[in-house]
């Protein structure tokens, strides 16, 4: 499973802000910053998008997912 939290987390420290500061200029609770960066509660697509969106950055980055193309997963199904 992937680690949602320690990835935005990561974004968040690369862009020097502290979690306080963060929910302050996105409107999403400080707590709900931290449930998230510690793996208790996973944010909804809505914040996913609201984050993604504040960083310049897709959902996947904003999550680390690796976009793999559709036609090589199908290719190694058969």
């Amino acid at each position: 499973m992937m680690d949602f939290g320690r990835e935005m987390k990561q974004h968040r420290e690369y862009n020097g802000l502290s979690q306080s500061k963060l929910a302050q200029l996105t409107g999403v609770k400080q707590q709900s910053i931290s449930y998230w960066e510690n793996n208790l509660m996973e944010p909804s697509i809505a914040n996913c998008i609201l984050l993604a969106d504040f960083y310049g950055i897709s959902i996947d980055e904003l999550v680390g997912h690796e976009v793999k193309p559709v036609k090589e997963d199908i290719q190694n199904k058969t």
